[in-house]
């Protein structure tokens, strides 16, 4: 498999677009920040990584805008920077797949309040309509004219890459010429309130820290421009996938199985044509979970040995799920391209035999994997590659 990288738009805690991202990694600091949206009073926890600064009238022309929620405009406007970015106008026979962990949550419990007080007849149609979690997907067709199919993946933490997976897959097939595709999610206050009620969270993340105790939530989207003929230079090529399921994982919590993990790496590795050995760095899915950060250092550990690539834990720095991980794709198509190494985040004491890469870096990155668990028990990996073979 190989697909071009040709464009990225990105809208993610403290960054909009590619140059503000590119400056987020290289300071390599913690997003995450006490919380003005609602209100957290009687929470354990209360920072997030949140979208900040971002003005969607810069991206969406006011009549559309209305009619859009927060986690649509953060999807319209990343696919427009992404777009812009890759300098080309689609075909209509392109497609969109797109990836979010929860989906509209917040215009779900408004549209089912105002159907609690109003009833069914007077509670507005526009905030039913923008309950579904494909809502993002449906407004980036629609603005773009894309024909092509559209598929909305939810997969907890995995939702991005599942989604860059089967876009890339349709592409290489030939089913579509061209594929936009991505993440997008939303910090929300009823989805922030159970995690937080379930222990899940952490003012701090800490990524294969020893003290890690919970992961920080993020949010926003970045989408990507895939093309089997390339426009342009591309950033990258999207060389493999590889997909399995830890089936000790609880629906709330990550598993136990590295084995499961081990697979789905050797078949992202197998799908791009490259030995473990050919692997030059992995952008991991470590986000400061206690069972997922220990599983993957395990699997890790199993696949590469003694001889395991520098390993780089971002999730300290933007928080987690899709959107999270479609930021992680993003930093590892950045390190391809700038040839870069970045810092990671969080991490300071040994706690599971993996010591994260700590300082920004140039080196030499031919080939770079990139995981992906969720809770639940699925997992999706992928390889980034720097020439098209």
């Amino acid at each position: 498999m190989r697909v071009a990288v040709t464009g990225m738009g990105l809208v993610a805690p403290g960054a909009v677009g590619v140059e503000a991202f590119r400056a987020r990694l290289a300071e390599g600091q913690s997003l995450a920040a006490p919380i003005d949206r609602f209100d957290t009073d009687g929470l354990r926890v209360r920072a997030a990584a949140a979208v900040r600064d971002f003005k969607p009238r810069d991206f969406i022309a006011p009549m559309k805008m209305r009619r859009m929620n927060l986690l649509s405009r953060y999807g319209v406007a990343a696919a427009k920077l992404a777009l812009e970015d890759a300098g080309a106008t689609l075909p209509n026979t392109a497609g969109v797949a797109m990836g979010t962990a929860f989906g509209p949550v917040q215009t779900s419990v408004d549209y089912m309040q105002e159907y609690v007080e109003k009833g069914a007849a007077l509670a507005p149609p526009q905030l039913f309509a923008e309950s579904v979690a494909n809502a993002p997907g449906s407004h980036i067709a629609i603005e773009h004219d894309l024909r092509g199919f559209n598929v909305t993946i939810t997969q907890r933490e995995s939702s991005a890459l599942a989604a860059a997976m089967y876009a890339a897959a349709q592409v290489v097939k030939g089913v579509v010429p061209a594929a936009l595709t991505g993440g997008v999610d939303e910090l929300s206050e009823m989805v922030f309130s159970v995690l937080d009620r379930v222990g899940a969270l952490a003012e701090v993340a800490r990524p294969f820290d020893r003290r890690r105790n919970g992961f920080a939530v993020g949010e926003g989207s970045a989408i990507f421009v895939l093309e089997a003929e390339p426009s342009r230079a591309p950033y990258a090529w999207l060389s493999g996938f590889g997909i399995a399921r830890d089936t000790t994982a609880t629906i709330s919590d990550w598993g136990s199985d590295e084995n499961a993990v081990v697979t789905a790496m050797r078949a992202a590795l197998d799908d791009a044509e490259i030995a473990a050995s050919d692997v030059d760095a992995i952008y991991a899915s470590a986000n400061g979970g206690v069972r997922g950060d220990a599983v993957e250092a395990r699997a890790i550990r199993a696949l590469f040995g003694e001889s395991a690539p520098p390993v780089v834990a971002l999730k300290g720095l933007f928080g987690e799920y899709a959107a999270a991980g479609a930021l992680q794709l993003a930093a590892a198509i950045l390190a391809v391209k700038d040839q870069t190494l970045h810092k990671s985040v969080g991490f300071e004491e040994e706690g599971v035999g993996i010591t994260p890469n700590q300082e920004l870096r140039t080196t030499n990155l031919q080939h770079v994997l990139v995981s992906s668990l969720s809770a639940g028990g699925g997992i999706v990996t992928a390889v980034i590659s720097k020439e098209s073979a």
